[in-house]
């Protein structure tokens, strides 16, 4: 199963050929705490041999000090490198490691359990294409189990591996093991995700995590045949199907104009497929025109698929710049100044209704509000609830109104147009990031509209911030007063 070929030796540029061309699955894994999240991706790491033997001595040394598996190597320890994640023997910080196999090439994003984290862990799935979510086969399905089902999701992962820990603390019981998948299928029927699978394993003791577990003889596919071990899952499970390729979208990044003969919009291909003498739109003027050139350093391409860094060049000259879209000439895309969206809240500092925040859409930089928010999702049931403000690791649908019109996208069909995240205007941090659920009917009337009071009261506190030497009349000749 490890990432073996003979090619090393005898053809460096064969094997780096043959490394480039397979696919890359993202994937997260994420539980409770104490689950066993770290200790199975550095099971998966030594089993499949990819960890080199200064890595391995150095986990060995530290697990005299740091580890918690007595005289056994502490494998957790591979992932967990901050000093008061070694004290505390949690994770705090994504940390994300890459290996491969014969079949795949794979990027691991380790994330927290604690609730305290949550927003960590929102930050990991962001990117992934599955969740493998651990459970302690001795305490079955905790809040934070359904927590981060609920936010791998609501942010549109479609693959959920469920990987039942620790069964060698429950004597390998199948019947505890059933017990565990029933009351997880009883929660997730409130779960969107299409693809469920389960796993019993033991991460500590490497059953059914890279090779198949003798010791279980009761786990079985749908055909009867021995179940598979995790990492079979992982290598098997196809994700080509989950991006939207009907959907054309290219946010401009960058107008490429290094001379009077050329000019490119470049961009990563959020959506679709572009070839060569596509009618396309240009929004939001609605300029038409005709893909002439797809420009990249290798070469120009007959085809760009989504994910890849491009640069397009068009038939007619039109007025695109940074923030803009190219879409497919016929694409119906609303435009509005109000949409609904789901978002999660990731600072200290509470999100206020009416407060104005910078807004990062795609490639498009713009300013809004939260006008309302409709309710506050309890993510240990599921439930609905009213709230006035939105605390740290808060999830709410809410209302938002922007300072202009912008093209809008629902998330779950293209998650790189229709997400955003929320900065605040005076200290520039990102406090929040949101998965749009559509335009709001009429949002495009008064678009542009501000409470300008407000937004005077913000640019006040900006001005004094960064020119602390301005007096109030420079102030008051700056917004015209």
């Amino acid at each position: 199963m490890s990432h073996q070929s003979a090619l090393i030796a005898d053809d460096i540029e064969s094997y780096l050929k043959e490394h480039e061309n397979k696919d890359l699955l993202r994937f997260i894994t994420c539980g409770s705490v104490d689950d066993g999240k770290s200790t199975l991706i550095g099971r998966l790491l030594h089993d499949s041999k990819m960890i080199y033997e200064d890595q391995l001595a150095a986990i060995t040394q530290a697990s005299k000090t740091s580890g918690t598996t007595g005289d056994a190597v502490d494998l957790a320890l591979l992932v967990d490198g901050l000093q008061s994640e070694r004290e505390q023997g949690i994770t705090i910080d994504v940390a994300y490691r890459f290996f491969s196999t014969d079949k795949r090439k794979f990027i691991i994003a380790d994330t927290p359990g604690h609730e305290q984290y949550t927003r960590n862990m929102a930050t990991g799935a962001s990117t992934a294409s599955l969740a493998v979510i651990l459970i302690d086969a001795r305490y079955g399905v905790q809040t934070q189990t359904r927590r981060h089902s609920f936010i791998a999701d609501l942010l549109g992962i479609q693959h959920l591996v469920i990987a039942i820990n620790k069964m060698d603390l429950v004597e390998f019981s199948e019947a505890r093991f059933n017990e565990i998948v029933a009351d997880y299928r009883a929660f997730a029927t409130n779960l969107k995700a299409p693809d469920i699978r389960f796993v019993p394993m033991s991460a500590l003791e490497g059953d059914n995590v890279v090779n198949r577990s003798e010791r279980m003889p009761w786990y079985r596919d749908a055909s009867g045949n021995a179940g598979p071990a995790m990492l079979e899952l992982l290598e098997g499970v196809e994700i080509s199907r989950d991006q939207n390729l009907s959907d054309l979208r290219l946010p401009v990044q960058y107008v490429n104009r290094p001379n009077l003969d050329f000019r490119g919009y470049c961009g990563t291909l959020a959506a679709g497929i572009l070839r060569p003498g596509q009618r396309v739109k240009a929004l939001p003027s609605g300029k038409v025109s005709a893909v002439e050139r797809i420009v990249t350093f290798d070469g120009d391409l007959e085809a760009a698929y989504p994910g890849q860094a491009i640069t397009v060049t068009l038939e007619d000259e039109i007025d695109i710049s940074r923030g803009d879209w190219i879409v497919a000439e016929g694409a119906e895309v609303p435009r509005s100044n109000a949409f609904e969206a789901d978002i999660v809240w990731m600072h200290e500092d509470a999100l206020a209704p009416g407060k104005l925040y910078d807004l990062k859409l795609a490639t498009r930089d713009l300013s809004g509000s939260v006008s309302s928010i409709d309710y506050q999702i309890d993510v240990n049931t599921l439930e609905h609830r009213a709230a006035e403000r939105l605390e740290l690791n808060a999830i709410a649908r809410c209302q938002l109104e922007l300072t202009s019109a912008v093209p809008v996208d629902d998330y779950r069909t293209s998650p790189g147009t229709g997400s955003f995240i929320v900065i605040d205007r005076l200290n520039n941090v990102t406090v929040g990031a949101g998965m749009i659920r559509g335009a709001v009917e009429g949002g495009a009337e008064g678009a542009g509209q501000v409470d300008w009071p407000a937004f005077e009261v913000e640019l006040n506190a900006l001005i004094r911030k960064h020119f602390p030497h301005w007096e109030a009349k420079d102030m008051r000749d700056l917004l015209g007063r």
